[in-house]
C-alpha cells in the first residue's frame, strides 16, 4: 500500500530542493515530448536560452516580456499567502490597461497635458481600475461566501469583453481592434530614450515599467514580513482558527488584500499599454495573467523570487514564439505547474510504502476479535 503521511517536521533546504527538482522534471518531460513530435529538445533549450538572454539587446527584450509578469506575479503571490485563490489577475490587468487608456481616449484631461501630470494619472487610473476589479470577488467572498476561484476566473471574462467591446467600438481606430496610439507625453521613458546620454542604451525596449514592478516587489516585501497588517496576512494564511481566537477580523482583511492584488495588476496593465504598445489592443495580453499563477507558485509567494520567475517566464515567452507561436511556451508552462504542485505534496507529505499493510490490518482485526 501507498499512502502519504503528513511530515511532523520539514527540513528547511527540501522546499528549494523540491522546486528545483520540479523544474528539472518539468524540462526533462517537456523535452521528450518535442522529441517525440520529431524536434530537438536540446536544440530546442539552447535556442531558447540563446533567444533569451544571449545579448544585450535580447536580454532588453525579455525584461519587458517580464515587467508585467512581475506585476501580475506579486498580484498572485500576495492573495495567496493569504490562501485566496486569486485566478482573476488576467482581467484586473486588462482592466488596469482600459483604466490607464481612458485617461487620453475619453479624454480626461485636456490634449497637450505633459508627461509629469499625465503619466502619474495613468498609473492612478490603471491601479484604481484594477482594484475595484479585484474587489468585486473580495467582497462576494467575505460577505456571501462566494468562491472566489469561479468568481475570478470568470470575471476574466467579463473584462475581455468590456476591452473588446471600446476596441471594436467607440475608442476604435478605422474599425480595426485597437484605439489610436496614445500621445508621446504617455509614454513611459525606455533605455533607448537616453541613448544620446548613454550611447550603450541605443536600440534597448526596457521601459520605466521594470521600475515600477522592482518597486513593488520592495514595498510588497516590506509590508508582508515588517507590518502588523502582513502579519496579520501571513497568519490568517497559515492557521484562520488562530487568527479567529486573535480577533483579526478577517473578511475586512481579504477585500483589503483582493482590492491591492487587483491594483497590483491593474498596474501591470498600465504598465504594458504605456511603456511597450502605446495603445489599447484586442489581444493586449498574451496570458500574462494566467502565467502569473505558476509564477507566484514558482517563487513560493515570496516577492523577490516573483522577480527571478518572471525573468524567466518572460524568456520563456519571447523566445518560446520562435519555436512555436503557442504550443510549446504553454505546454512547458503547463508542466512546471503540474510538477510544482506535486512537489508541494511531497513536501507537506512523506510518501510511505507498506508491503504488509493487508495482513497487518488483518491480524489487528483477529486479535480485536479474540479480545473481544
Amino acid at each position: 500500500m501507498v499512502r502519504l503521511e503528513p511530515r511532523l517536521v520539514t527540513p528547511r533546504w527540501l522546499s528549494p530542493a523540491m522546486t528545483i527538482a520540479a523544474v528539472g522534471v518539468a524540462l526533462v518531460i517537456s523535452g521528450a515530448i518535442i522529441a517525440f513530435v520529431g524536434g530537438d529538445p536540446v536544440a530546442s533549450y539552447l535556442h531558447i536560452l540563446n533567444a533569451s538572454f544571449g545579448s544585450v539587446g535580447v536580454l532588453s527584450d525579455t525584461l519587458v516580456k517580464a515587467t508585467p509578469l512581475i506585476l501580475t506575479g506579486l498580484a498572485c503571490a500576495l492573495a495567496f499567502r493569504m490562501r485566496l485563490w486569486n485566478i482573476g489577475a488576467e482581467g484586473q490587468f486588462l482592466l488596469g490597461a482600459w483604466g490607464a487608456s481612458a485617461v487620453v481616449l475619453v479624454p480626461l484631461v485636456p490634449a497637450g497635458t505633459p508627461g509629469i501630470i499625465l503619466i502619474p494619472l495613468m498609473m492612478a487610473a490603471g491601479m484604481i481600475a484594477g482594484a475595484v476589479w479585484g474587489l468585486i470577488p473580495g467582497v462576494l467572498r467575505a460577505r456571501l461566501g462566494v468562491n472566489e476561484i469561479i468568481t475570478t476566473l470568470m470575471l476574466n471574462y467579463v473584462a475581455l469583453a468590456w476591452i473588446q467591446f471600446w476596441v471594436f467600438g467607440p475608442w476604435s481606430q478605422g474599425g480595426f481592434q485597437q484605439t489610436k496610439p496614445f500621445p508621446e507625453a504617455a509614454w513611459l521613458p525606455r533605455l533607448t530614450d537616453f541613448a544620446d546620454i548613454v550611447p550603450a542604451f541605443g536600440g534597448l525596449t526596457v521601459h520605466f515599467g521594470l521600475v515600477f514592478g522592482l518597486v513593488a516587489a520592495g514595498l510588497l516585501w516590506l509590508f508582508l514580513e515588517r507590518s502588523r497588517f502582513g502579519y496579520e496576512i501571513r497568519l490568517i494564511g497559515d492557521s484562520p482558527r488562530a487568527a479567529r481566537y486573535a480577533g483579526i477580523d478577517i473578511g475586512r482583511r481579504l477585500i483589503v488584500v483582493f482590492a491591492i492584488s487587483g491594483a497590483l495588476a491593474g498596474l501591470a496593465g498600465m504598465s504594458e499599454v504605456n511603456g511597450a504598445v502605446h495603445r489599447l489592443q484586442d489581444h493586449i495580453s498574451p496570458g500574462y495573467g494566467f502565467t502569473a499563477v505558476i509564477v507566484a507558485y514558482l517563487a513560493k509567494f515570496r516577492p523577490g523570487r516573483v522577480v527571478v520567475a518572471a525573468v524567466l517566464f518572460g524568456a520563456l515567452i519571447l523566445a518560446g514564439r520562435e519555436i512555436q507561436p503557442s504550443g510549446v511556451p504553454a505546454m512547458i508552462q503547463g508542466i512546471i505547474l503540474f510538477t510544482l504542485i506535486v512537489g508541494d505534496v511531497l513536501v507537506r507529505y512523506r510518501v510511505r510504502f507498506d508491503r504488509d499493510g493487508g495482513a497487518a490490518a488483518g491480524a489487528a482485526a483477529t486479535a480485536s476479535g479474540a479480545g473481544g
